[in-house]
């Protein structure tokens, strides 16, 4: 159990707006004081409403005030600052080994478990696994249904496989080392579902990125070769050997790319090829399945 440090409403209303005075969104720095500090948002409510109330911190203010300022000053994101990130129903943890998982990719698990409502995938692969977000949403659906998980990146198989233990330490998902479906060989042609947010953003986009992103997040995460598209060539190019008869493809994608993400859909030959938007109503994701096999 955490040390709790008992503080005053009014001392901490004052050190929250000292805080907003140097800078930032009063939206991030409530975050920072939920996930470190312990103070619930409905809490924090309370308190603005009631300050004679005294807050149980987990973290002392002067520990909140230098990641603050790590934050403000030096563009650390805050959920390598506090180490989790909120996904879904549960809390991952999060380092500069992976991509911070985003709002918009719940977007994706939700498209994935529509298209099987009554019955799961017999096997299903998360292609760029990185933190594994979409591969614990999976297997908590999914409890019985053997998934894999691939990542070019040793460091992001190891967070991906601490997050699975957390957040469902009875999973049925092995991890593995490699590039899309190369280390899945021995599963090609049996998939029922392959789902991947895959590198999408143009080299050149990159270094205009916010500091926050472009300076703390992986490279091989974010950079999709000089049109972005590199990497949804490779996933999209094997999923006619990869994919069961019958099973579907899911891809998130840069938010200009719709089109040509469906062409090259259509192109490899896959059916029912699909767009869906993100939570901004952005043409954001695509999706398609390999042909039946002929009865």
């Amino acid at each position: 159990m955490k040390d709790c440090k008992a503080v005053a409403g009014t001392d901490l209303l004052q050190w929250r707006r000292q805080q907003l005075a140097r800078g930032g969104t009063a939206a991030d720095l409530d975050w920072l004081l939920d996930l470190a500090g312990g103070v619930r948002w409905a809490s924090l409510q309370r308190l603005l409403l009631d300050p004679t109330r005294t807050v149980a911190l987990e973290q002392s203010l002067e520990v909140l005030s230098d990641l603050w300022e790590r934050h403000l000053h030096v563009n650390v994101p805050l959920q390598h600052l506090v180490g989790f990130c909120p996904w879904r129903d549960v809390l991952l943890e999060s380092s500069p080994a992976a991509l911070i998982p985003r709002q918009e990719t719940e977007v994706l698990v939700d498209l994935a478990l529509s298209q099987f409502k009554i019955t799961p995938p017999a096997r299903w692969a998360d292609l760029g696994t990185g933190s594994g977000a979409i591969a614990v949403a999976l297997v908590r659906a999914w409890p019985t249904s053997p998934g894999y998980g691939v990542d070019l990146s040793s460091d992001a198989l190891r967070l991906a496989e601490r997050n699975l233990e957390r957040c469902a330490p009875h999973h049925n998902c092995s991890l593995h080392l490699g590039s899309w479906w190369i280390p899945l060989k021995r599963w090609w042609g049996s998939l029922d579902l392959v789902v991947s947010n895959p590198p999408y953003i143009p080299g050149a986009v990159v270094d205009g990125l916010e500091a926050v992103v472009r300076d703390h997040e992986p490279h091989l995460a974010l950079r999709g070769g000089a049109d972005g598209l590199d990497a949804i060539r490779a996933v999209v190019n094997g999923a006619p050997t990869g994919l069961a008869p019958g099973g579907w493809l899911l891809l998130e994608h840069h938010h200009d790319q719709s089109a040509q993400v469906n062409q090259l859909l259509r192109n490899a030959g896959l059916v029912e090829v699909s767009a869906a938007a993100d939570l901004e109503g952005i043409l954001r994701f695509a999706f398609a399945r390999k042909p039946a096999a002929p009865s």
